[in-house]
């Protein structure tokens, strides 16, 4: 059974940083592509941004030369390094790995909460 395990939520500085990771554990297979969403209180759960196989990127406005979106292949997992943080960016994150060759597959984490301070 697959599980996404994120890490790295906390509480930062408006300015600073922070780092999410996200691992997937058990056997996964055909990854499309790999995404972060957040979900703020009192609204609709959002795409940060995504990363597909062949390592193209998409951000929201946003996050654009804020947020940079990675992958390490060989150990199945997505980072977002989040810099300059802002006091709008407080939300939960959530890490999404898509998969499918004859169909499509969605699995999320659990969701790390970021709250940033002004």
């Amino acid at each position: 059974q697959v599980q996404l395990v994120e890490s790295g939520g906390g509480l930062g500085q408006a300015g600073g940083s922070l780092r999410l990771s996200c691992a997937a554990s058990g056997r996964i297979f055909n990854i499309i592509a790999m995404a972060w969403y957040r979900q703020a209180p009192g609204k609709q759960r959002e795409l940060v941004a995504d990363i597909t196989s062949d390592d193209n990127t998409n951000y929201d406005n946003s996050v654009k030369g804020r947020f940079t979106i990675s992958r390490d292949n060989a150990k199945n997992t997505v980072y977002l390094q989040m810099n300059s943080l802002k006091p709008e960016d407080t939300a939960v994150y959530y890490c999404n790995f898509r998969t499918g060759k004859w169909s499509l597959t969605d699995y999320w984490g659990q969701g790390t909460q970021v709250t940033v301070s002004s």
